[in-house]
């Protein structure tokens, strides 16, 4: 039994991975701001901080050691080393929920050499203070460079499920449904994707393994949009209205302007067995269709 702290834990592939550790009979702490109501009380200790005050989470882990930590929000430079600040001698191994983003959307396959967090000038700042893929480089480059147990960064491409929060599949179905136009700027371009019951069993195994350094981690297999709206056609019985140009209120939450995804290869030869994405994308687009229909 391993005692473990997860940032994050109530929602999405989050709480995935909390329900798998529990299933497995770990000690399981999360940490998060209150916002959203605790899914596992009564199973897991819960600490309600806001990890910007640094003082106040400083103190809710004061004596504390955990053997893994699970960081799956920390976005900025400025967060990643006042973690270690704080947790610098009292976690065994640390895994970082990272990004896609690291990487440019450039048309190539990316391999974790594609960015080397070991080299990565560093520039401290806030979150506010850069895009979404910078932070994430940011924070990357900090963790390894200033934490002093081993540090996994998981690098997922964008996260699907019938849960997702974020909704960003059910908007292209929703925006079919209500025969409203959707903004691409590249339908031939092709991307990757992973479930998120997939991204908590990975954040599971980079943690009680004995793997280091940056991962990828998606599923087999890559979709083109022109085939993924195919897909949502197919679910919902509609002809999608797509236009190819750039528009903030109309534009797809996966319109990129060249393929963007990512090999797996690394994480396979350390024993992963990544599922296919084309056994789960047509099942997923159906359920989420069955919402909107």
């Amino acid at each position: 039994m391993k005692k473990v702290l997860v940032l994050g834990g109530t929602r999405f592939f989050g709480r995935k991975l909390v329900e798998l550790l529990l299933a497995d009979g770990h000690d399981v702490t999360i940490v998060t701001r209150g916002k959203l109501a605790n899914p596992f009380v009564g199973k897991v200790k819960h600490l309600i901080v806001n990890r910007r005050d640094t003082e106040a989470f400083s103190k809710a882990v004061e004596g504390e050691y955990y053997d893994i930590v699970y960081d799956n929000i920390c976005y900025s430079p400025n967060e990643a080393k006042a973690f270690c600040d704080i947790f610098n001698g009292k976690m065994g191994k640390l895994v970082f929920t990272s990004t896609l983003s690291t990487y440019a959307a450039d048309g190539n396959a990316k391999s974790e050499a594609d960015f080397d967090p070991y080299t990565y000038s560093i520039q401290m700042g806030d979150t506010e203070d850069f895009t979404y893929g910078e932070g994430k480089r940011q924070a990357e480059a900090v963790f390894f460079k200033y934490a002093t147990c081993p540090v996994v960064a998981v690098r997922f491409p964008i996260v699907m499920g019938i849960d997702d929060y974020t909704k960003r599949l059910h908007f292209h179905v929703k925006h079919v449904v209500n025969e409203e136009a959707i903004g691409f700027l590249n339908m031939d371009a092709e991307m990757s994707f992973i479930l998120a019951e997939e991204a908590g069993q990975f954040l599971k195994w980079a943690g009680l393994t004995d793997v280091e350094g940056p991962f990828n981690a998606t599923a087999q297999g890559t979709v083109s949009l022109k085939d993924l709206m195919a897909l949502v056609e197919k679910a919902t019985s509609k002809q999608a209205k797509i236009v190819l140009v750039e528009n903030d209120e109309i534009r797809s939450p996966y319109a990129v302007p060249a393929s963007w995804y990512m090999t797996t290869e690394k994480a396979q030869k350390e024993g992963f067995v990544f599922s296919k994405l084309n056994d789960w994308l047509p099942g997923l687009v159906n359920e989420i269709a069955k919402q909107y229909n």
